[in-house]
């Protein structure tokens, strides 16, 4: 027989950003840095970072935290990044020529960010 029981799920409001082109290790430190933040605080530390994916992550934050309040009711102040994760994307492919006619692959990284915002109890 099956159990009864329903799981209650806590609402979580999330942003996806699909294939930006950054590499997933340099996105992968700045999530480090705002993972289990509040998301006012955590804006203000991406304001002030210097790395190429502060901006992208800060637009991602403010993207979920937009999601949180209008479709599903969460209040804004009491909201906090409960998870952040980045993986690769695909990867685009160029030739390099080098000496004596050999070709050099670069490849061209991609990232795909996920941030999931969840309301902290008071």
């Amino acid at each position: 027989m099956a159990n009864n029981t329903e799981t209650v799920r806590e609402p979580e409001a999330k942003a996806i950003l699909r294939g930006e082109r950054i590499s997933p290790r340099k996105v992968q430190i700045v999530l480090d840095l705002v993972r289990n933040q509040p998301v006012d605080k955590a804006l203000a530390i991406l304001d002030l970072t210097p790395k190429a994916a502060a901006p992208i992550v800060s637009k991602l934050i403010k993207s979920a935290a937009a999601n949180a309040d209008n479709n599903h009711a969460m209040n804004k102040d009491a909201l906090y990044v409960a998870a952040a994760y980045v993986g690769p994307g695909p990867i685009l492919k160029r030739i390099q020529p080098r000496a004596q006619g050999r070709a050099f692959r670069i490849n061209k990284r991609t990232s795909n960010i996920t941030v999931i915002l969840k309301e902290r109890e008071v």
